[in-house]
């Protein structure tokens, strides 16, 4: 069972994908991990990877295909994985698609948790995070006991710059732009599953499991 998640940033698709790979039993593939598991174990394609990162380069898509490529070819992916933010665009989808052919394999679904931007942007302004220790809560699902103080350590909370509304919508835009045609792609494939990302977490899930079978 080979998945790709598709969403938009704060969408929830990287908690659904983490569900998805504890009951299924297949690896959750993030191209950060690879990145980061590549650099420390001193592959060459970690090496190369790098030499762009270094520079504050994008890892052209050839080299994050190989990496992928390699990732998915190891003896914890043989029953299948889950792939979250990884193709990001259809050059990256096209690649990833012949690199599956030529070793006699390919997507099964594509599964895309749908939120409404206004959601996200009110889902994301409501994080907080603690300056001190990294906790994470949220102004109306995880809020702290005491307004804008950490439970854990006792100091300030903040929202961050990334969570503010202007950086979610530049976000969102870079988003719709360079990943939304994936949804058109997947879906002439015949392999898009849309899910309502509006709901609650449990519920995604289980509208993930009923298209992916019990």
């Amino acid at each position: 069972m080979k998945i790709i998640m598709l969403g938009a940033p704060g969408a929830g698709k990287g908690t659904q994908a983490k569900k998805i790979a504890e009951k299924y039993m297949i690896p959750h593939i993030s191209t950060g991990d690879i990145f980061r598991a590549n650099i420390k174990n001193g592959t060459e394609l970690g090496k190369k990877a790098k030499t762009y990162m270094d520079q504050g380069l994008l890892v052209p898509d050839e080299l994050v295909v190989d990496l992928v490529v390699d990732r998915v070819g190891q003896d914890d992916a043989k029953n299948g994985y889950v792939l979250d933010g990884f193709p990001r665009t259809i050059p990256q989808a096209q690649a990833l698609d012949s690199a599956l052919e030529a070793i006699g394999e390919k997507v099964d679904y594509a599964i895309n948790v749908e939120v409404p931007d206004e959601n996200i942007i009110r889902r994301m302004s409501g994080r907080r995070a603690c300056v001190a220790c990294g906790a994470t809560y949220h102004l109306v699902h995880i809020p702290p006991k005491q307004e804008g103080i950490c439970d854990t350590c006792g100091k300030e909370l903040i929202l961050r710059d990334d969570d503010k509304p202007e950086t979610v919508k530049k976000r969102l835009d870079v988003y719709h732009e360079q990943t939304q045609p994936l949804i058109d792609y997947y879906t002439e494939k015949g392999i898009l599953k849309e899910v309502d990302g509006t709901v609650d977490m449990a519920d995604v899930f289980a509208a993930i499991t009923d298209i992916l079978g019990a």
